[in-house]
């Protein structure tokens, strides 16, 4: 077996580098090779404009997967919900590893949870399908606050906390973890009030679609639960026809009966960023055993949250 190194394209983020490191050491045990990350800066990267005017988080993953197209890198890490829903023919995505914790949450001023922040409160977040969910779980529960639009990195949010531009900051539960800073967390956000992005909490190991020795390493790091249940969700995402930016939150979980999974539901929500108006909507069935029945559960529930009217709900569509 050669032990010429693999070369993994990453994003240059502290939490990109975190991940593809645990990534890169799980493929070195399956393969006996060396992996070294190659960085690489995307768009979204450099950019400060709003995901939203730049074309979401899709943004994020095309330099990588042009580095694959060109040779450059044998593989790819993304964090799962930055996809684009439409897959290159040339590319695969091999594994997707199981799933961290899927949910957000709040990292606040004076340990507060989201429940005891003051009247006025502002919170800080990029995603639109945080602000529509906040703010419709603020109108529901007689919470004043305020969503302020934010970028940056992990770093970059916390610090508008501490240094007291914002009261509080939502993140992803699973971003924290990797980069070991979970601690930092002062509300943990239930799904029922938060529903995530679909795919949160997931990673995605793309590489060429040609390379049936690699494909098949990497598809030992592959959950199959985890795949069919982001594969569901992204399928929800893709019959809405929303971007990634869109305010479309998605989760299907796995029930179970003590050690034996019995059924998937999926839940799936759009609304409004203001929350004024939202259609929330959930399935449950067989967990589905091949890829074309998880992406028919996603398509059914779209279709009937279309039909109660998501689509007009939706301020950023496909490209």
């Amino acid at each position: 077996m050669t032990h010429q190194p693999l070369r993994l394209g990453t994003r240059r983020s502290r939490l990109a580098m975190a991940q593809s490191g645990q990534v890169a050491d799980a493929v070195s045990q399956v393969t006996g090779r060396p992996v070294e990350l190659v960085e690489i800066t995307t768009y979204g990267d450099v950019s400060r404009e709003a995901l939203a005017q730049i074309g979401g988080t899709g943004v994020f993953v095309t330099a990588l997967r042009d580095a694959l197209l060109k040779g450059e890198v044998d593989f790819a890490v993304h964090s799962l919900k930055d996809l684009p829903t439409s897959q290159p023919e040339e590319l695969t995505l091999a594994a997707v590893p199981e799933r961290e914790d899927p949910r957000d949450v709040i990292v606040a001023r004076d340990a507060l949870k989201l429940t005891d922040l003051p009247r006025g409160a502002r919170i800080g977040t990029g995603s639109p399908r945080r602000m529509a969910q906040l703010n419709a779980y603020a109108r529901g529960h007689g919470l004043d606050i305020e969503t302020v639009a934010i970028r940056g990195n992990v770093d970059t949010r916390i610090r508008f906390v501490r240094d007291g531009e914002l009261d509080a900051v939502v993140l992803a539960a699973a971003g924290l973890r990797r980069i070991g800073r979970i601690d930092e967390v002062t509300d943990f956000l239930s799904v029922d009030t938060v529903l995530p992005a679909p795919g949160q909490g997931a990673l995605a190991i793309e590489c060429t679609a040609g390379n049936a020795d690699l494909v098949a390493a990497l598809g030992e790091l592959d959950d199959p639960f985890t795949r069919v249940a982001v594969t569901a969700e992204r399928s929800l995402l893709a019959a809405l026809e929303a971007g990634c930016s869109a305010p479309v939150g998605a989760l299907a979980d796995l029930l179970a009966d003590g050690q034996i999974v019995k059924e998937m539901r999926l839940r799936g929500v759009v609304g409004t960023t203001d929350g004024t108006r939202m259609v929330q909507l959930s399935t449950t069935g067989p967990v589905p055993e091949t890829h074309d029945q998880a992406l028919a559960l996603g398509r059914e529930l779209a279709t009937e949250m279309l039909a109660q009217g998501a689509a007009g709900l939706m301020g950023e569509r496909a490209q």
